[in-house]
């Protein structure tokens, strides 16, 4: 079957929500119920026996194609290369450390200098608070790290959408 990156990641994210109704299913099906009389009879209400099994080997069958997928997932991303000879997991790291740097810059240009005045008794002075870094330098730097993180993602995409026999 011809299919790409994308495909896949949709096909992983289904078969997880899968997994995860099936694991609520064989919580719901571990206990049968039933009634016994005190002369011993027994009547079973609740038999979920044959849930429990269908349930149980669909989760088998359900991890299986997990794992099959991510390692699919994981060899291609391994695999296909950006122009600049980074591997897609490569790109796909390093974006997720610049996206958390540009998090820290953004909260960095949050901060403002401030002069405040302070009264005591008999002394009166100004507080003042400077900041150690030039905000339109990192304001540059974050508009870089956008640039740098938009470029990657497209290439990402692009490749993500090559197709190949799954």
């Amino acid at each position: 079957m011809k299919t790409n990156i994308s495909s896949l990641m949709i096909m992983l994210s289904n078969k997880e929500s899968d997994l995860a109704t099936a694991k609520s299913n064989i919580l719901d099906y571990a206990v049968n119920t039933s009634i016994q009389e005190l002369d011993g009879t027994v009547n079973v209400t609740e038999d979920y026996k044959v849930d429990f099994d269908e349930a149980y080997s669909q989760i088998d069958e359900l991890i299986k194609d997990i794992v099959k997928i991510k390692a699919t997932i994981n060899a291609k991303n391994n695999e296909f290369k950006l122009s600049d000879g980074r591997s897609i997991q490569e790109a796909i790291a390093e974006n997720g450390v610049l996206r958390k740097m540009r998090i820290t810059y953004k909260s960095l240009l949050c901060r403002k200098a401030s002069k405040r005045r302070e009264t005591e008794v008999n002394n009166s002075y100004f507080e003042c608070r400077t900041l150690n870094f030039d905000p339109k330098e990192l304001k540059a730097k974050v508009e870089e790290l956008d640039r740098k993180i938009e470029k990657t993602d497209f290439e990402i995409s692009r490749l993500n959408s090559i197709e190949f026999e799954y």
